[in-house]
């Protein structure tokens, strides 16, 4: 079976973004189940594809707003008004629906298209109608752009989320009508796309690796708490102004706190064991120099991949419920608070007992092998004579 991966970035072999890694784990499980696979989709300036025999380019884009330009903005605004798409797709149109027909025709004889979310199926819509596909729903989008119109305090932010609302829950209905089978990433949004029938859908437990993590190990650690994330993406900013404003004040003086990752606009904290650090050459050893992880999701949908790295490295969390998106059974050093200040206090005594690290890697094998699972249940519907579930 060959199926081409419809998506905005293709994989550069240095995943940065939570979207960027859920994509090199579908595409890995696609691959171990027996599909061969080609990514069609942009590129992030100045990188190459980390599979170019596999990988069809349509161009060079940086679809970041927090780093665009005002006349940038102005111009994806203008664009997405003019043609009715929304906002994150008209960043895309920077190459025409005929040319992704082009490059479909040079891929050669395909079986059927995996659209991997909604803004480049939406940017391009009408040009995979030619196939059976499946469309996998890293979110519900509608219900994303709601909550950020709800949090925004900008009168024309307000309006521009709710326009995106609007057009995405259209959008939605539409990709996952058309879809012979619909993957998400978090079990309860299914029945919030309208699909929780198993004969139509199912959702992907994802892992944020291609190899076992490794065992448990001494740790060198230098703050109380390290969060990391990609704070300009509205949902993620929407959690850190929560633990910022409503967690922190609740937590001792001397309680250390590092934060990494792109923040964006003015982002400050009174308590004085709060610091911003920017980006960090390791991920993973950054969230291991803390001595707790916090998972402060308080909004969005579909899944944490900071949650699942977290479990997957057996460190000691505190997790909001929304945190747990996709996660059925959290480990024993995860403790779960909702309420800022019984959050602050789990946070003081996971570092005061403190809670050990686990083994994480029987988190990893049982969620690779369900995802492995789920993808060939999804082959399946597209084409019964696709490779079997495996045992």
């Amino acid at each position: 079976m060959h199926l081409v991966f419809a998506t905005s970035i293709v994989p550069d072999g240095a995943p940065s973004t939570g979207y960027e890694i859920a994509n090199a784990a579908i595409i890995g499980a696609l691959r171990r189940v027996g599909v061969r696979v080609t990514v069609l989709g942009f590129i992030w300036p100045g990188r190459q594809p980390a599979d170019p025999q596999d990988t069809v380019v349509l161009g060079a884009v940086d679809v970041r707003t927090d780093t665009a330009s005002v006349p940038r903005k102005l111009a994806w605004l203008a664009g997405a008004v003019r043609s009715g798409l929304t906002f994150s797709s008209a960043k895309l149109r920077v190459v025409s629906p005929e040319a992704v027909r082009a490059a479909l025709k040079g891929i050669g004889p395909v079986d059927g298209y995996i659209l991997n979310s909604v803004q480049f199926a939406a940017a391009f819509e009408g040009v995979f109608d030619d196939r059976p596909s499946i469309f996998v729903a890293h979110n519900v989008e509608h219900r994303s752009a709601e909550e950020n119109a709800a949090a925004s305090g900008s009168l024309f932010q307000r309006l521009l989320f709710s326009r995106e609302a609007r057009l995405l829950k259209e959008i939605e209905d539409r990709l996952c009508r058309r879809a012979r089978f619909v993957l998400t990433l978090a079990e309860e949004d299914r029945a919030a796309l309208g699909v929780a029938d198993a004969s139509k859908s199912a959702f992907l437990p994802l892992v944020t690796r291609d190899r076992l993590p490794p065992p448990p190990a001494p740790r060198a650690i230098d703050c109380d708490a390290a969060l990391i994330g990609t704070w300009t993406w509205q949902p993620n900013r929407i959690g850190l102004d929560w633990f910022l404003n409503e967690v922190v004040p609740h937590l001792n003086p001397d309680f250390r706190i590092r934060i990494a990752g792109s923040i964006g606009g003015n982002v400050s904290s009174p308590h004085p064991g709060v610091s911003f650090v920017g980006r960090v050459p390791d991920a993973t050893e950054f969230v291991r120099s803390g001595a707790v992880v916090p998972l402060i999701s308080t909004a969005g949908s579909g899944v944490q991949l900071k949650t699942i790295e977290t479990f997957e490295l057996g460190l000691p969390s505190v997790a909001t419920s929304r945190s747990l998106r996709g996660i059925d059974r959290p480990p024993a050093n995860c403790v779960v608070a909702d309420e800022p200040e019984a959050f602050a206090r789990a946070l003081e005594e996971a570092v005061s007992l403190p809670l050990r690290d686990l083994d994480g890697r029987g988190f990893f094998e049982s969620r690779r092998e369900a995802l492995d699972h789920q993808i060939a249940l999804g082959l399946q519907a597209l084409d019964p004579a696709a490779p079997k579930v495996p045992a």
